[in-house]
């Protein structure tokens, strides 16, 4: 397998003997998956059977709003995990859709082999504690950040933001449009209906680079 000649880079996988790896793969007790960009890996819903380490690409893990439209809660990267704090779980159940948004290795290891693997290797055990921990963090501060908070909440807490990094009223746009809406956790639809009736209201004005704040109470409030 490829990912057996740059092992190094795999946090939790490099506290294991390399003889160790090539062996439980002969053995099927691990598995490694390939995903095409844009495949669903995991429905919301589905049963969570293994801990899952993304070998390469990136991972996107989604929730579906109140319209019915679906937004990026968080991305994961090569060496993160997905199922960690799942797996041994007596609701293992994935809560949120989870596909690839590159194309993407997984390698696949199955409960009772995770279980023996942290039961015999005591390194191996410490890095899994460590990166479900830190999944945990992620997942809890983006959730918290998206549970009560409206689109215009999230598009005037952006321009607070910016306001104060670019110390002006015209907020140049460093990114576009769809990427904006994911980082606050809507569909670029969604935010350019907002947008529109921001501009209606008079709060603010826009164009295609910029958002200009007309309403000041926008930096004040929140």
């Amino acid at each position: 397998m490829k990912f057996l000649n740059n092992i190094e880079k795999y946090t939790l996988l490099n506290k294991l003997p390399y003889e160790l790896l090539q062996d439980y793969l002969v053995q099927k007790l691990l598995k490694v998956s390939a995903y095409k960009k844009g495949e669903i890996i995991h429905l919301d819903g589905d049963q969570c059977k293994c801990l899952e380490v993304i070998l390469e690409g990136k991972v996107v893990i989604e929730r579906i709003d109140e319209n019915g439209d679906l937004f990026t809660i968080v991305e994961l990267y090569t060496d993160n995990i997905l199922g960690g704090n799942l797996v041994f779980s007596t609701n293992p159940f994935y809560p949120m859709t989870i596909s690839a948004r590159t194309d993407v290795e997984i390698l696949e290891i199955e409960k009772e082999t995770l279980f023996e693997l942290c039961c015999n290797n005591r390194e191996f055990l410490y890095a899994f504690l460590q990166l479900i921990s830190g999944n945990t963090l992620i997942l809890g501060d983006k959730i918290k950040h998206y549970a009560n908070r409206s689109i215009r909440d999230s598009i005037c807490a952006y321009l607070r933001q910016e306001y104060h990094l670019q110390n002006t009223f015209e907020i140049k746009l460093n990114t576009t449009k769809k990427a904006l809406a994911e980082r606050i956790g809507t569909q670029r639809t969604s935010l350019s209906r907002e947008l529109q009736k921001m501009k209606k209201e008079g709060l603010i004005t826009y164009d295609a680079t910029s958002i200009t704040i007309i309403d000041k109470r926008i930096i004040n409030d929140g």
